[in-house]
């Protein structure tokens, strides 16, 4: 087991996930004053999912692309947002 890959990854998704629409839903299910341990086994369980599908999609995708493309292509995209951010966030607010 790479542990050294375990690690970039938790630390990658987990600076990625804080913040995000997806905490801040589970911040309000959690704040509805129902079960804390229900919230958290349904958001938890769904970051499982999702990252399950994107282990399956990332290992199809380097059947036929070399993952070196795969890492330009993910870069391109983080750029992209990042850019599309920062420029929605430097317009006048309406």
């Amino acid at each position: 087991m790479d542990y050294k890959l375990i690690g970039a990854t938790f630390f990658a998704v987990f600076l990625a996930e804080l913040g995000d629409k997806t905490q801040l839903a589970t911040l309000a299910f959690a704040a509805g004053g129902q079960s804390r341990l229900s919230v958290f086994a349904g958001s938890a369980l769904a970051l499982v999912c999702t990252s399950a599908l994107a282990v399956v999609g990332g290992e199809a995708l380097a059947r036929t692309v070399p993952p070196l493309w795969l890492k330009r292509g993910a870069a391109v995209m983080f750029l992209a947002i990042g850019a599309g951010l920062a420029w929605a966030s430097a317009r006048p607010a309406d």
